[in-house]
């Protein structure tokens, strides 16, 4: 009797298949499971079954599932998805290996310090704000030069862009929007895509995806 596929064995599986059309390889896309609001039981399963990257919205959240996590899995990524305000800059530095979204230049500021101070390089996506809507974090797309030559200056390593596309709208405009931007930058990291449209991001050149609720089921 064929055992029933994991979701996380069942997401892999539908990585493989959206890079094998698109001729990457599946080595060059990471899952990031987006654990924000699951208990540490619910993230124990993933990290039994050998998912070792996650995503979390929030620092303080992260605090109180992560340090204890750690200990049992020492070879955790952990990655910061969300919003970041300035004055929290010192704790995620601290906490997390990546952070998604880098999208103002006070963050900039507070980040450089933060990471000077703890001497810590901690790698950054620029969060573009790709559908211009006012509602969303991320940085205008007419600004991004200004804010990668800004984070650079301060000595934070940047990473690439990241983007949420609108809601409710085919993604691939704006995947593609922010692949060319990536590339009219020289940066090479993507991070797009999500439960409901990481495979389009995998076809047009996403290196992250960030999956939740197909991993963990509805909040």
């Amino acid at each position: 009797m064929i055992e029933p596929a994991t979701p996380l064995e069942e997401i892999r599986a539908r990585i493989a298949r959206a890079c094998k059309i698109a001729q990457r390889s599946p080595d060059d896309v990471t899952l990031i499971a987006v654990s924000k609001t699951h208990p540490a039981e619910a993230i124990v399963q993933l990290l039994e079954q050998g998912q070792r990257v996650f995503g979390e919205n929030r620092v303080q959240e992260a605090q109180g599932k992560w340090p204890e996590l750690r200990e049992a899995y020492a070879d955790v990524e952990l990655h910061l998805i969300g919003q970041l305000q300035s004055n929290k800059a010192g704790e995620a530095v601290a906490l997390f290996d990546c952070i998604h979204s880098l999208d103002r230049p006070s963050l900039v500021t507070a980040l450089g310090k933060a990471m000077a101070k703890a001497d810590r390089q901690v790698p950054c996506f620029v969060q573009v704000n790709i559908g211009a809507e006012q509602q969303k974090g991320g940085c205008a797309i007419p600004e991004v030069p200004a804010l990668l030559a800004q984070a650079r200056d301060a000595g934070i390593p940047v990473a690439g862009l990241m983007c949420i596309p609108p809601a409710e709208i085919e993604p691939a405009p704006f995947f593609a929007l922010l692949d060319k931007l990536a590339r009219d930058n020289g940066l090479e990291g993507l991070s797009m895509g999500m439960s409901g449209d990481f495979e389009t991001a995998i076809m047009l050149g996403a290196t992250y995806v960030r999956v939740g609720t197909a991993l963990f089921g509805e909040r």
